[in-house]
């Protein structure tokens, strides 16, 4: 009996697993989604930056393509060894090809946090122009964006399994004090149209509670 209950939960697992990591099934070739959705469809007519909210027309010195979830702690939670080697990994690669964690970033915010974990710093700690506030090895972004960090962090949680990057009762809080505006359904119409799945927390933010 209990060789048949450990194999039903393996089998479980398994299933979760392959259900959890397709749901991202049209992408899995990172720089290509970077080059070919991302900017050559996404923001092929430019945008604003996530953090700073300024205009761009293009990808450029200035601007790069960032992560809300950042590369190395995905590395990190997969243990799949350098960033070449990670690149081998069909997991990791799928995981680094979903649009739903891609935002155009200035290419100087984005080397800066990095390594960061979300947190709220208060008003202890200076904010830039942009409004965000760093302090060590936390990064506090802009009252506007902070719910779309939480629901994106939640999205790659939930699908992927993988660690929150700071407090949950912070990035709760953060998506209840911001919720879904008119330009973050626009965009995640857009990227769930390109790359065929939804991020539930945007369509229902409240589900970032049972997490």
């Amino acid at each position: 009996m209990k060789k048949i209950t450990t194999l039903f939960i393996t089998l479980s697992m398994t299933l979760t697993t392959g259900l959890v990591v397709g749901q991202n099934t049209r992408f899995s070739d990172p720089q290509q989604v970077i080059d070919n959705e991302f900017w050559g469809n996404l923001y092929a007519e430019g945008g604003s930056s996530f953090f700073c909210d300024t205009a761009f027309s293009g990808k450029g010195f200035v601007m790069s393509d960032g992560y809300i979830y950042p590369l190395a702690d995905i590395r990190t939670a997969l243990d799949c060894g350098t960033a070449s080697q990670c690149r081998q990994d069909n997991r990791y690669r799928q995981i680094t090809s979903d649009l739903h964690n891609m935002v155009p970033v200035r290419t100087r915010i984005e080397m800066r946090r990095r390594n960061a974990r979300y947190e709220n710093l208060g008003d202890t700690t200076g904010a830039d122009e942009c409004g965000i506030r760093e302090s060590a090895q936390f990064f506090e972004p802009p009252e506007r964006v902070k719910g779309d960090v939480a629901r994106t962090m939640a999205y790659m949680v939930d699908t992927y399994g993988l660690p929150w990057l700071g407090a949950t009762p912070v990035l709760k809080g953060w998506s209840k004090l911001d919720p879904p505006d008119d330009r973050e359904l626009s965009r995640h119409k857009r990227v769930a149209e390109i790359q065929g799945n939804e991020n539930p927390f945007v369509v229902n933010p409240g589900l970032i509670e049972r997490l």
